[in-house]
């Protein structure tokens, strides 16, 4: 059999079930580290429950992923997970779902891995959202989850310091309610609106136009081109405004 004729007679299996994510379908992908509770607790030991060093690693990490070749709008990371929003009409590999979600956490793993200096491994899955608002509900939900997980995790780790062990803390958690948990950082001096945004509302990356200066090559007179670059933005806005802030991210791509 010619190697052409192969070729085309098994590719049928690894093609067979691809799967299109249809035109004007909004694109989000998400990414999860695999098994980073054991890799941020005993392997590298960063500080509980939030430590400035991992956070910047989640970042950098988002940021190479709005520059690997797909069009991204918006980055947002919180706590161990990422999320990107292609612009509408990315065409990027076809829309094929195999390619995407492959490639993604190929580069997400390889890029934190080598910051970090560890082997470290990303997930990835896509929704696939009919149109803007849904996006927006989609982010409102992860940061409305960055929020439940700050609370949760200052006030583990509170417990945690005052001698109970994980079950015991554990536990305790499961039987208190929002304003318990709030009393309970109080007493021990912490009030929870005053810990860091991005502890509460994670990080957000989004495209911004800025003037840069430069010499007209051929006269020499200095020129002011617009340029591209990535905005980090750790002080993010929360409920009914980050909802206008998504919208802005995603009028302004379209």
């Amino acid at each position: 059999m010619k190697f052409d004729e192969l070729d085309a007679r098994m590719r049928v299996y690894e093609t067979a079930h691809d799967h299109c994510v249809l035109p004007g379908i909004h694109m989000v992908a998400r990414l999860d580290g695999r098994s980073f509770t054991r890799l941020t607790r005993e392997t590298h030991p960063f500080a509980a429950p939030y430590d400035e060093r991992f956070r910047d690693l989640m970042v950098a990490t988002v940021e190479h992923l709005m520059n690997c070749g797909f069009n991204i709008i918006y980055g947002y990371t919180q706590s161990d997970e990422i999320s990107l929003l292609f612009h509408r009409d990315d065409s990027t590999f076809g829309r094929k779902l195999r390619k995407i979600i492959s490639v993604l956490s190929g580069e997400a793993s390889a890029q934190f891995s080598l910051r970090l200096g560890q082997a470290a491994c990303f997930d990835c899955r896509v929704a696939q959202l009919p149109n803007s608002e849904t996006v927006i509900d989609y982010f409102r939900w992860r940061q409305e989850d960055a929020n439940r997980n700050a609370l949760n995790g200052h006030c583990y780790w509170t417990l945690r310091r005052d001698g109970l062990d994980v079950d015991a803390a554990t536990a305790a958690l499961k039987r208190m309610s929002v304003a318990d948990k709030n009393e309970l950082l109080f007493q021990h001096g912490v009030n929870f609106n005053d810990l860091p945004d991005w502890h509460k509302r994670g990080v957000g990356l989004y495209w911004e136009l800025y003037d840069k200066p430069g010499l007209n090559p051929l006269t020499g007179a200095a020129v002011v081109s617009k340029r591209w670059r990535i905005t980090i933005d750790d002080h993010l806005p929360r409920k009914d405004d980050y909802d206008t802030f998504v919208r802005k991210i995603i009028r302004r791509a379209n």
